[in-house]
């Protein structure tokens, strides 16, 4: 997936598919591929893997757009359905200013010989101001103040304080998964529906389990099925996957070690498929997360905090068993001010109140 710098857009662009996104308001739309010959001056930047969402970290902040720039496959599940972790993030902000070394991979097809993306150059509207005497551009533009170099200071702390935050939400946790062809947002059980088999994939997930869904909202609200592409549901959580082979005509050791035992092939009594997928998929719910002690109880639209599904899947001879464990906090209405000295829980509704 190829991303591209142009004087008004960043522009997202795999195969056929194209998503525009502002530089002026972050607003995103998708377009056909051939609109890239519409943009002014578009400058590939290099390779991502998809998209997590749009995000704004402070109102006094632009919106920034947040990209996968790095994954490892875990495994893959049952139909050959590809599983990857995320490891690296890249954040774009959504403004006029020129974005920091994003380090992606360079483009082959754009790049080629070119150890650096190329700069923008000036548009000719741009070009006009930079004619000005310096006499010119001192009468139009008063000395800043110190108040003001303070406050851009402030705010400059702030955006590298929030933005390294959330570098570490991606690259230290090692939680964020996905897949574009497997549903890891529902239970093999879940998966059994029929009646949404033929929707896109984002439109069969578990609502629980979209974690990006508030970041790629924007996309969803246009309802057109050019955005089906560009929405890709990410799981927090914890997923890993594994082929095993049971030989069942294996020795114990202690027989093995004996001169008396004769050697025998080590033989599979299934011939055609010798091989289990063991699976282990923990999905945490992206409503009332947080820490132990500060996140207590259910709300009123009856989420309990911090409430995690895992599930053990085994997949053998063309069949699938699932067990699936929930668990979350206590379902009433209760909260724990403090964690230091144990302090008792208090409820806060009993259960007349409405």
């Amino acid at each position: 997936m190829e991303l591209f710098q142009a004087k008004d857009h960043y522009i997202l662009q795999s195969g056929d598919h194209a998503l525009w996104c502002s530089r002026i308001d972050g607003t995103m739309n998708a377009r056909p591929a051939t609109d890239l010959l519409l943009a002014w001056n578009p400058v590939c930047l290099g390779l991502v893997e998809g998209l997590i969402g749009k995000i704004q970290l402070h109102t006094d902040l632009p919106l920034g757009l947040i990209l996968i720039r790095q994954k490892a496959l875990v495994g893959q599940m049952p139909g050959d359905h590809k599983v990857y972790k995320i490891t690296k993030i890249a954040v774009i902000p959504l403004s006029e200013e020129e974005p920091l070394d994003l380090e992606l991979e360079l483009c082959k097809k754009h790049h080629f010989g070119i150890d650096k993306p190329e700069k923008l150059a000036p548009s000719p509207d741009e070009s006009k101001y930079l004619m000005k005497t310096l006499s010119q551009i001192k009468s139009n533009v008063g000395a800043p103040t110190k108040k003001k170099v303070k406050e851009n200071k402030e705010k400059e702390r702030l955006e590298r304080r929030l933005l390294d935050e959330l570098y570490k939400i991606f690259m230290d946790s090692d939680s964020f998964y996905y897949s574009m062809t497997y549903d890891l947002t529902n239970t093999v059980q879940r998966q059994g529906d029929t009646e949404k088999s033929n929707l896109p994939q984002w439109k069969q997930v578990d609502d629980r389990f979209f974690w990006n869904k508030h970041m790629v909202q924007e996309l969803i609200d246009l309802q057109v099925p050019e955005v089906d592409f560009w929405v890709t549901p990410i799981i927090q959580g914890f997923v890993q996957v594994q082929e095993l082979v049971v030989n069942y005509n294996e020795s114990p050791e202690e027989e093995k070690s004996s001169p008396d035992t004769p050697l025998q092939e080590l033989t599979c009594v299934d011939d055609i498929h010798p091989r289990f997928t063991v699976a282990l998929i923990s999905r945490r719910s992206r409503h009332r997360a947080g820490m132990r002690y500060k996140r207590r109880g259910v709300d009123t639209d009856g989420h309990v905090a911090n409430f995690v599904e895992t599930e053990q899947l085994i997949h053998v001879h063309n069949h699938s068993l699932s067990f699936v464990q929930s668990r979350g906090s206590v379902p009433v209405f209760w909260s724990q001010a403090g964690y230091r000295y144990n302090p008792r829980p208090r409820l806060e509704k009993g259960h007349w109140a409405s």
